[in-house]
């Protein structure tokens, strides 16, 4: 047998092996369950994190660490939803139901993480004596703008089901994944380019820069992933990540995504904050 028969045959074994899997409802069940315990883990965290916070600073109302926690609990609890009950939700008889219920926790993903890059921008506004007013506007503007055109999508498509229109539906989820992968290198390489500049003896400084580097390549990196992964899913089948015969894709997905940013991000943003509050650490009004 000659080398490129070999190739062959081995590839034809590695085709029907990746089939078998797919087509494996053990496999289809262990994967989502497994995503579904992970997730769960992930958000009971956020919420342990939460109660942690309050039960710091009770005078407080809620202020960007409150907020940014308690909604890493409401995707994370909404993934963990999801993929318990994997089996009606990809079986629903209109798509759009589906594609629904998978894209939107990826929005308040969105919503979640930016939440970071509005933080960030205010600190590095106010580093430099700029005007913050209007930054808090802008981002609620920014996902007001989105959630209006996603809902717009699958309102069309439940009137009618077009392949175009899906088709625009997965191209604007990966523009919106660019968006944030952009905002995360504007914002977090400015602070960190900042905190850099910063006298080596400042206090914190250390600890600080890598705070903001980690979690600016962390978050930058998954957001820089969905938007490829949601883009090749928009023009092959091949990946898609709205049927349920493609358990291994999603695991890999959804890890690299959101469970392992989520998980790493909680990490090192971990720390309580002082029971008396800094300047900086004030409620959102």
């Amino acid at each position: 047998m000659s080398v490129m028969e070999q190739s062959i045959l081995a590839g034809g074994r590695l085709s029907n092996w990746w089939d078998e899997i797919n087509e494996s409802r053990q496999w289809q069940d262990g994967v989502f369950y497994f995503l579904c315990a992970a997730y769960a883990l992930v958000s009971s965290v956020a919420l342990v994190q939460l109660i942690r916070i309050q039960l710091r600073v009770p005078e407080f109302g809620w202020t960007t660490q409150k907020v940014f926690h308690f909604m890493n609990f409401i995707v994370n609890g909404v993934r963990a939803i999801e993929f318990g009950f994997h089996a009606q939700v990809f079986l629903f008889r209109h798509k759009v139901f589906t594609l629904a219920l998978l894209d939107l926790p990826g929005l308040l993903f969105f919503s979640t993480y930016t939440l970071l890059v509005l933080f960030w921008a205010e600190i590095y506004y106010q580093a430099r004596s700029l005007a913050t007013d209007k930054l808090r506007i802008v981002y609620i503007c920014v996902n007001v703008v989105i959630y209006v055109i996603q809902f717009c999508i699958w309102i069309y498509l439940w009137i009618n089901d077009s392949n175009i229109i899906e088709l625009i539906g997965k191209i604007f989820i990966a523009a919106v994944s660019f968006v944030a992968a952009l905002g995360f290198l504007l914002y977090g390489g400015r602070l960190f380019l900042m905190l850099r500049r910063f006298p080596i003896e400042s206090k914190g400084r250390r600890k600080k820069l890598h705070e903001v580097g980690s979690v600016t390549a962390i978050c930058f990196t998954c957001f820089l992933v969905r938007c490829f992964v949601v883009g090749l899913s928009a023009f092959d089948a091949n990946a898609s990540l709205e049927v349920l015969d493609h358990p291994i894709l999603d695991l890999i997905f959804y890890l690299m995504t959101e469970i392992l940013p989520s998980a790493l991000v909680l990490y090192i943003l971990r720390k309580l904050p002082p029971k008396r509050v800094s300047a900086q650490y004030h409620p959102i009004r």
